[in-house]
């Protein structure tokens, strides 16, 4: 049996943040992935999944070495434009006005995963487990111990879930999740535009749908996000590219001239997602495995990423003080902490989701003088742009 200090379950984005993070602390590390090792993206044609890493997220990545990396095929955006359709709601952001560089950086998932895999692999204290499948695991009072499908076993004294939405670990803590359906699909695709973006990330309301425009390195080019009713997701998936095409120009406005698009389409449903517990004897949850939301505001991924730097913040002190990094007792501190901003923006998602769905005309009237006084009141920006940018839920180790 082999004995590590922290197993993770998930080689994802935080997983492999989580396992980067605790390197130097004196803690042997062993990452279980079920995958193969990812790759490097060997061509310029832009991934479906993409992530708008904000400020706090940005501030994580070059801690961990991996940020110059990452740079060379990420976009960052320096303005960001919202506005409900058919209406005279609106507001308008940009870097300049705020007296910062940019707003945030579109990166595809594909190039952070690469980058802080190949950083893990350097790392001496981590054990890297590519195609390892989790078979069975067992809590005991002093450590976990976890079986894999090939019948290799290893003992841990905490293991940490970051294995996704549907993450086994945490069912098999019988940790309870609470569920809410947006009722909504998300079709993903990439997107040519007649016009150039000039790095503005745009999103429009309208009906019951919110189509997000995210620009690319190319100037004319856009990761879209469109959540839509699942029967109006699937319609738009199967209709032709020129119907689609034209269908997309007219929710738009017209604003980038005509879209066409360059790509598949893909449709996934919008669950939104809460554990009961973010800790419990053993086990610390993160990322997808502890919470998922609304791809509204683009803030899944960061959300995630400051789940992976308090937990790197919390064992890194653990250890340091000699104490036990897998006794739920000491644990409680990075759950009441990620648990509060969990719970906040997963309100905040809820409360912006029910505010622009659907066209009752009080409910319009509302939400675009909302919006156009936000525009338009002095201080009420710069507080958004702050909160956007995610600077205020950094751990103190991080600031």
């Amino acid at each position: 049996m082999q004995s590590y200090d922290v197993v993770i379950a998930g080689g994802g984005m935080v997983g492999l943040a989580v396992a980067c993070g605790l390197q130097g602390c004196g803690l042997r590390i062993a990452l279980l992935e079920r995958d193969e090792a990812p790759h490097a993206l060997s061509d310029a044609t832009p991934q479906l999944r993409v992530s708008a890493i904000n400020a706090a997220s940005e501030r994580l990545l070059q801690h961990l070495g991996v940020w110059e990396t990452i740079l060379q095929r990420a976009a960052p955006y320096h303005g960001m434009a919202v506005w409900d359709k058919d209406s005279f709601g609106h507001i308008i952001f940009d870097d300049d006005n705020q007296g910062i560089s940019h707003l945030g950086h579109i990166i595809e998932n594909q190039v952070i995963h690469h980058a802080l895999w190949q950083r893990a692999s350097q790392l001496s204290d981590i054990t890297l487990f590519a195609g390892a499948h989790m078979e069975q695991v067992a809590f005991g009072d002093n450590e976990a111990f976890v079986t894999l499908q090939d019948g290799s076993m290893m003992s841990a004294r905490l293991t940490i879930a970051a294995d996704g939405a549907h993450s086994w670990l945490r069912d098999k803590a019988d940790i309870p999740l609470s569920f809410r359906d947006y009722e909504h699909h998300a079709l993903v695709a990439t997107i040519r535009s007649d016009e150039p973006h000039q790095s503005v990330a745009r999103q429009v309301f309208h009906g019951d749908g919110i189509l997000a425009f995210l620009p690319l390195s190319d100037p004319q080019l856009c990761s879209i996000v469109w959540s839509l009713p699942p029967q109006e997701a699937a319609r738009f998936q199967a209709m032709s590219a020129a119907l689609f095409n034209q269908q997309l120009t007219v929710t738009l406005d017209s604003r980038l001239g005509l879209c066409s698009l360059q790509s598949d389409r893909q449709v996934f449903p919008l669950v939104g997602r809460f554990a009961r517990s973010f800790a419990a004897h053993r086990l610390a949850l993160v990322g997808d495995a502890a919470h998922t939301i609304h791809p509204l505001a683009g803030q899944g991924v960061n959300l995630g990423l400051m789940d992976a730097a308090a937990l790197i913040g919390e064992l890194r002190r653990l250890q340091h003080a000699g104490k036990d990094i897998g006794q739920h007792l000491y644990l409680r501190r990075y759950e009441r902490s990620r648990k509060h901003s969990a719970v906040l923006m997963l309100a905040a998602m809820q409360g912006f989701r029910e505010l622009f769905a659907g066209e009752n005309p009080a409910k319009k009237l509302l939400r675009d003088l909302g919006l156009t006084l936000a525009d338009k009141l002095p201080g009420v920006k710069p507080q958004l742009v702050k909160q956007a940018r995610g600077l205020h839920d950094l751990p103190d180790w991080l600031r």
